[in-house]
């Protein structure tokens, strides 16, 4: 799982708090001088979280917008350099990399819901025409072999689906 982080500034020393927080928070720390170094930053590759210096995007609100649309799916956190020291700014990059890693939990955990619904639907969908298939009197007796093992293939594979839903459960 991506934890890299990116920290747009032009704080003198912004080198020396990226590697203090990289060791607090256990993630890689990139340090892009200046607005145009942070645009190249986020057209190069994707972070989990993108801190800007408060001055910057106060300075240019059209640059920040920009970037924090830029940001994609990473935590987006601004701050003032100049009141937060790097142990308050590593505690605040945990919890941004904490509540990314959550969201992305809950939006994995509903996409496999999503998907696990249309595959029992599926599944029924097929389990009830192979039955009907199979009482259907024109069907051709070298076909019925074959309707019958499908039946016992989608059986299983509901009976499993409905096993591993209650164990998620």
């Amino acid at each position: 799982m991506n934890r890299d982080v990116l920290m747009i500034s032009t704080m003198e020393g912004a080198e020396n708090c990226a590697r203090a927080m990289q060791e607090q928070v256990n993630a890689r720390v990139e340090v892009a001088v200046g607005k145009k170094a942070g645009l190249v930053a986020l057209r190069r590759e994707e972070f989990a979280v993108v801190v800007v210096e408060e001055s910057l995007a106060e300075s240019d609100p059209a640059w920040a917008a920009h970037i924090w649309e830029m940001s994609g799916l990473a935590m987006p956190l601004q701050v003032n350099f100049a009141i937060s020291g790097s142990s308050r700014l590593a505690r605040e990059v945990k919890a941004a990399l904490d509540r990314r890693d959550g969201d992305q939990a809950v939006a994995r955990r509903s996409v496999a819901r999503d998907m696990e619904n249309e595959l029992k639907s599926s599944v029924t969908g097929l389990l009830l025409e192979s039955e009907l298939a199979l009482r259907e009197p024109a069907v051709p007796l070298s076909l019925q072999p074959k309707l019958r093992h499908l039946v016992v293939l989608a059986g299983l594979l509901r009976e499993r689906l409905r096993r591993e839903a209650e164990g998620l459960a």
